[in-house]
């Protein structure tokens, strides 16, 4: 309750900042500064590039005195490339701030509501059919694909109205299904659409002013239709009810906002692709110094200061990344992995700030109460048959069908030379699936059971990711590392990556709210920085990285599974043995307080386990994501909400699941395969969705 009248009245406080009488001279000088720090950011860009053309000789070409040369790099490379870079800026910055009002929300913004994930895949799906669109169009396809990702996520949070953590958790489920689709039409169409995956990053490279020129004045367009909803969107701020009231009509606003927004994001999607968390960042930016000038938080100064914000964010990220790593790394490794960096730290920061109702905590649906002892070994027994089915499926299906004979005769070592080859191949890979699957499961009821929210994963607080930059960054620097190196460095990092998630969260207490919030940011920083570290040094092998960034078994070999398997030996007996304690964390932290549960050093040692068991899988088959969800659910379902049951149905659907997405993903489109973790996401990205729904906190 009093959680509830806080927020009530940081709510009331933020809505009589926003609508504070607008301060004419001092917000005439915060716009002032801000076109200055925009000229001369736009001048030093002008001087950064793969050319020796410097800043000397753009004063010349000033003052007529320039050479050939010069003009046309100018003209041809540097120009478009920052005009680009203002048009995205400008664009995301307003889109941004109008989600950010329409959701009453600060996070709310193009890349949490998964409208550039959705405009991405709209344009990767029109080029892997090898049409190749002008810009325009190009720009309406993306603006479909984003208010369909945008409308969802909305219907998913009520808005956003609910709390941070379920429009971030909507927004990030539908972005992680709609990536999963764009990744999987990268993989199978790469000649029609090469070139697609650095700019899937967001970049700034342009070949002329062509895609600017075009969407230039549809951005102008959006920005005058933000401003005419200006007014609107004051009242708006004070509430449905009140705005009813005073006569706006709610519904026609929401609409048209998100109309605008979508339009304005789909614009900078079509000429940069998805520049990430600039929407997110510009009004922050914004906010922060609105206690200083009053009246800036009013909507027909919030919008358009925005749009000045989210270029200064853009040219600055671009003046570092060239800074940093020099002209020609700026062609090669994209802005939004800056600006996303950028990003995902400004989300951490609010995500400690922000108070949160927990909505998200629901567990509605998520259990269906104890299971008989009798169901649990019905339902085990049934589970290992499938296991065995999925196991031995695995083994005969392929690019080459064979048959229960053959496998028979391989077991028994008198198989052919062909038939052993093909098997000596595929039992790793199995094998693999099958320890990953339940390395992953085991993960996943550990961290759902220690936060204390349905909606978590290893993958969603950052694990996941971390271990991904050690294993990434370990094949990079040594390829030839043996497993055992790898496996410990993947395990360094994700262990690591969850120390900073678990410290970070910590406020005078972890709440799991701000535990999700923070790992779903230090998850984003560290797909940037995989990002970053396969484009900086092998941007031409896109396989690899796609390949590891979606999961697959493909090449593995019985030694890099045996981390796995260790892991299982000796992590598992620590959770089973901390089964009963599991159980009480899931009620709440009194309980098991009072029954002399050591609570901290309980989840500690929990989320410990399952940070190490994800490490172990990742640097066997790479980042395969919602496993870790779907499992602990579907368990839950099945038997009730003992641990002691969870685990050992959870690990078995875990391993089924992998194992399966991994045989089709061998299967279907033979020869060419798809990598099981894209398959689990497609499976578990609409399973999260559904748990999202059947969760949703009604407004009124």
């Amino acid at each position: 309750m009093t959680q509830q009248v806080d927020t009530r009245a940081g709510q009331e406080g933020a809505v009589e900042r926003e609508l504070q009488p607008v301060r004419r001279i001092r917000v005439a000088g915060v716009f002032l500064l801000a076109a200055v720090a925009i000229v001369l950011l736009a001048a030093v860009h002008l001087t950064q590039g793969t050319s020796s053309v410097g800043g000397g000789d753009l004063l010349r070409l000033v003052f007529g005195q320039g050479t050939d040369n010069a003009a046309n790099v100018l003209v041809a490379s540097r120009l478009p490339r920052l005009l680009a870079g203002v048009l995205v800026g400008i664009a995301l910055g307003v889109a941004g701030a109008g989600l950010q009002s329409l959701a009453r929300n600060p996070l709310a913004s193009p890349d949490t509501l998964g409208v550039n994930a959705g405009a991405y895949l709209a344009v990767v799906i029109v080029a892997a059919f090898g049409v190749s669109l002008p810009a325009l169009p190009a720009g309406g396809v993306a603006f479909v694909g984003g208010l369909a990702a945008a409308g969802l996520v909305l219907v998913l949070s009520a808005g956003g109205s609910t709390g941070p953590t379920r429009l971030i958790l909507a927004g990030s489920a539908v972005a992680m299904a709609l990536a999963g689709v764009t990744t999987l039409l990268l993989l199978l169409y790469r000649e029609e659409t090469v070139g697609t995956f650095a700019w899937g990053a967001g970049t700034l490279v342009q070949t002329d002013l062509h895609a600017v020129t075009q969407m230039a004045p549809i951005v102008a367009l959006g920005i005058v239709a933000a401003f005419l909803l200006a007014a609107k969107l004051d009242i708006l701020a004070l509430g449905d009810d009140t705005a009813s009231v005073l006569g706006v009509n709610v519904r026609r606003i929401r609409i048209l906002t998100t109309l605008v927004t979508v339009m304005l994001s789909a614009a900078a999607v079509t000429v940069a692709g998805p520049v990430g968390f600039v929407g997110l960042v510009a009004p922050v930016l914004v906010r922060l110094i609105a206690p200083l000038v009053p009246g800036l938080l009013r909507h027909r100064v919030l919008l358009p200061l925005s749009g000045l914000a989210g270029v200064l964010v853009v040219l600055a990220s671009d003046v570092v990344l060239r800074a940093a790593f020099g002209g020609q790394a700026g062609v090669e490794i994209p802005t939004g992995i800056m600006t996303m960096v950028v990003g995902a730290i400004v989300l951490i920061w609010l995500a400690r700030r922000h108070r949160d109702s927990g909505p998200s905590r629901s567990p509605g649906g998520t259990s269906s109460g104890l299971g008989s002892r009798r169901t649990f070994w019905i339902v085990t027994a049934a589970l290992v048959v499938l296991l065995v089915a999925a196991g031995v499926g695995a083994m005969l299906t392929g690019d080459a069908l064979l048959r229960t004979g053959d496998l028979a005769n391989w077991i028994n070592g008198a198989s052919g030379r062909a038939i052993t080859y093909v098997l000596d191949q595929r039992f790793p890979r199995v094998v693999s699936a099958l320890l990953c699957g339940a390395a992953l499961a085991i993960a996943g009821t550990t961290v759902q059971a220690v936060c204390r929210n349905p909606l978590a994963e290893p993958g969603i607080l950052g694990i996941t990711g971390g271990a991904g930059v050690g294993a990434i960054a370990t094949l990079i620097l040594l390829p030839s590392a043996s497993i055992w190196l790898l496996s410990g460095v993947a395990a360094i990092a994700a262990v690591v990556t969850f120390g900073l998630v678990y410290l970070i969260s910590w406020r005078g207490g972890l709440s799991s709210d701000r535990l999700v919030l923070i790992g779903v940011g230090v998850s984003s920083v560290a797909t940037a920085i995989i990002t970053l570290l396969i484009v900086a040094t092998d941007p031409w092998n896109l396989s690899l990285a796609m390949t590891w960034l979606s999961g697959s078994t493909y090449g593995r070999t019985l030694p890099q599974v045996l981390p796995v398997a260790i892991a299982l030996i000796v992590l598992t007996p620590v959770v089973v043995r901390a089964r009963r304690e599991l159980d009480l964390l899931a009620l709440d932290d009194d309980v098991p307080r009072i029954l002399g549960v050591r609570l901290e050093r309980t989840r500690l040692l929990m989320l410990l386990a399952a940070a190490l068991l994800t490490a172990a899988a990742v640097s066997a088959i790479g980042v395969v994501g919602f496993v870790g969800l779907v499992a602990p659910h579907a368990a839950r379902a099945l038997v009730g909400g003992k641990h002691a049951r969870i685990l050992p149905v959870a690990a078995l659907l875990g391993a089924i699941l992998v194992s399966v997405a991994d045989s089709l993903g061998r299967t279907v489109l033979a020869p060419a395969q798809i990598p099981a973790g894209l398959l689990t996401a497609l499976i578990g990205a609409p399973y999260f969705v559904y748990l999202l729904w059947r969760t949703r906190v009604p407004t009124r």
